[in-house]
């Protein structure tokens, strides 16, 4: 079974006002390491009028519709929503079809969605530290914020922007001792 691993973010803009339309953004990296080095796409998607939880479910629903094979997918997000419900909640949730004790599940329906997607796959969930220094991570934030920015969306997985986005950050004097050619074994440990 193949390994694919997805880091993804999601933006919304304009939280703070009440009254307006809040555009928002989700982002993704996908990684495969084949043949000794890492293949790359990117993806990217907006709403105009949304909420950071359901950017976060975005992100990581539009990925998983991608697959078109059963893979080992090692999905990280800086959202304690996305992976703890993941994780977590919606096990108990299903059990209780699809209720809970203390209301409706909001955005039942993307949940839903996500969890047909996830029965397909066999995904570990892992939460990292958002702005952290972690440059996967400040990277999707990048394609988040741009895509609920502009209101654009990639239309499927495209040719990733990462290693040129690393070297302008590097121009500035960030992420100067990542190694972004390491195999899966050493970048990620935690998943052998």
């Amino acid at each position: 079974m193949d390994t694919v691993y997805v880091h993804a973010d999601e933006s919304c803009l304009g939280n703070q006002h009440q009254k307006k339309a809040s555009p928002g953004g989700a982002g993704g990296l996908v990684e495969v390491w084949a043949d000794g080095s890492w293949k790359r796409r990117d993806y990217w998607l907006s709403e105009t009028d949304t909420t950071n939880n359901r950017m976060a479910l975005r992100s990581a629903i539009a990925p998983l519709r991608l697959l078109r094979r059963r893979c080992r997918v090692v999905f990280t997000s800086d959202s304690q929503y996305l992976v703890k419900g993941i994780n977590e909640w919606r096990h108990g949730w299903k059990r209780a079809n699809w209720k809970r004790k203390t209301g409706a599940i909001k955005n039942l329906e993307l949940w839903k969605e996500l969890d047909g997607l996830l029965d397909r796959h066999d995904l570990m969930a892992r939460w990292v530290r958002g702005h952290d220094g972690h440059p996967e991570n400040e990277y999707v934030d990048f394609l988040a914020t741009t895509a609920a920015a502009e209101q654009s969306r990639s239309k499927g997985l495209v040719d990733s922007r990462f290693s040129d986005w690393l070297d302008e950050e590097r121009e500035k004097g960030m992420y100067l001792d990542y190694m972004e050619f390491e195999a899966p074994e050493t970048r990620y440990p935690y998943t052998t």
